[in-house]
């Protein structure tokens, strides 16, 4: 096959420009530390904030990740059944337009959220969340259709570039008004709503450019006699028996399955353990956040040539090698230590976004050819939801029963290390075709 024009390549690419936002404002920087805030009770010696939900009560941290833990079982039910509809009626590019608008809506209605409406702004966490990573089964699976095979590296790292880029310019004009707010005779609180809401424009309105610039999906003849509810977990089994036959493919994805749960539960949950386990002050916990983004645009370039030189399997390992020292040095790191918290954000940045986009491209280097391009890449998010969940909840179990989230943290290592010994075990196998 043959890649796509240059306008629709950016076009695809323009969709992590519009997106990653969600991933920096509110996942990464301003919303856990305006979350923190607004559940914590104001004393920054105490290490665990308890909050009451109903009849129960939670740390306020692990509250967070229960609720993003609960958003991942979510999309992971949704995502067959979609997929399929996709796959059948050829109607990905209906799918990814739903999943954009209903994420940036309930990204701009944080900005109501506060410390009178917590279970209300919760919910509004689990739709943002669900629309984020929901799209991405619909954006992902464009990879394969508008990228020949040798360019599918340079292509996904390039998304991923330009994710980093356009959430980094938005982050600086929230930064305006968080760090700021005299200025517009507002509080710091107000200042965090609205970059909620600018968020919300922001993937909305980039989000629909980049959309109408993608191809539109080709449905499969006979698809209304096909009850696509059922059809999409019969097109996830088809594809579990087709992975026996698949052994590289298969391997591959039981080693992406550990060592992206401990890559994704450190990308969610680092800027509340900075916040209350480091005590790193917001201001300084945005800037890391920040330098990890800008480190990551390089970084993600460098991995993806990397990969066409070394070989993808090589270059992921390599990846997780260092992820694996992140998480120890993150560990051993002492409370209220800025600087060394920034050479921390050095390292995870390199790799964060460089492990990811070669994991994409390795996935879809691997599969067969296939038109069930969806399906596939439906087991593929289907398999890192599930790897979430039980990092998320793993991460806020530990923490409660244990009363720090260093121990978290430090049990993460051992899903990077069977991730490690599984991919290493792959690379040695036959017929991966150089990857």
């Amino acid at each position: 096959m043959q890649t796509a024009s240059k306008k629709v390549v950016n076009g695809w690419a323009m969709y992590d420009w519009s997106n990653s936002v969600y991933n920096l404002v509110i996942t990464s920087t301003i919303f856990p530390a305006y979350y923190e805030a607004v559940t914590g009770d104001g004393n920054e010696n105490t290490l665990i904030d308890k909050i009451k939900i109903g009849n129960y009560e939670f740390s306020n941290t692990a509250l967070y990740n229960y609720v993003l833990a609960i958003a991942f079982v979510i999309v992971a039910i949704l995502s067959p059944i979609l997929s399929s509809i996709a796959d059948y009626r050829g109607n990905k590019k209906q799918f990814l337009r739903f999943f954009c608008t209903m994420g940036s809506l309930a990204c701009a209605s944080l900005s109501f959220f506060d410390s009178n409406h917590i279970t209300g702004g919760l919910f509004s966490v689990i739709i943002a969340c669900v629309g984020f990573w929901g799209s991405l089964v619909f954006y992902n699976s464009y990879l394969p259709e508008i990228a020949a095979p040798a360019d599918r590296d340079r292509i996904s790292a390039k998304g991923f570039m330009m994710g980093y880029i356009g959430s980094v310019l938005l982050q600086l004009i929230c930064f305006v008004f968080v760090l700021k707010p005299e200025l517009f005779g507002i509080t710091v609180g107000k200042a965090s709503q609205i970059s909620f809401l600018l968020v919300g424009i922001w993937w909305m309105g980039f989000g629909w450019l980049s959309i109408s610039r993608l191809p539109e999906g080709r449905g499969v003849k006979g698809a209304h006699t096909k009850n696509l509810i059922t059809q999409g977990y019969k097109e996830l089994h088809k594809v579990w028996i087709e992975l026996k036959t698949l052994p590289v493919l298969k391997r591959f994805l039981f080693s992406f399955f550990f060592y992206n749960m401990g890559v994704q539960t450190v990308m969610l949950a680092a800027t509340l353990y900075g916040k209350s386990e480091l005590n790193i002050p917001t201001t300084n916990l945005i800037l890391a956040i920040l330098i990890i983004q800008i480190v990551a645009i390089p970084g993600a370039h460098l991995m993806a040539k990397l990969a066409s030189k070394w070989g993808n399997f090589n270059t992921i390992m390599m990846a997780i090698v260092i992820w694996i020292g992140g998480c120890i040095m993150g560990y051993y790191l002492p409370r209220n230590a800025v600087v060394p918290f920034y050479t921390l954000a050095v390292v995870v940045g390199f790799v964060m976004g460089g492990i990811q986009s070669v994991s994409r491209s390795t996935y879809s280097k691997l599969m067969p050819e296939t038109h069930d391009t969806t399906s596939y890449f439906s087991f593929f998010d289907v398999t890192e939801k599930i790897a979430i969940v039980i990092g998320m909840f793993s991460f806020g179990f530990i923490n409660e029963i244990t009363g720090s989230q260093r121990n978290s943290v430090l049990a993460l290592t051992i899903f990077f290390i069977i991730g490690l010994v599984l991919l290493y075990r792959t690379s040695k196998l036959k017929g991966h075709a150089g990857i």
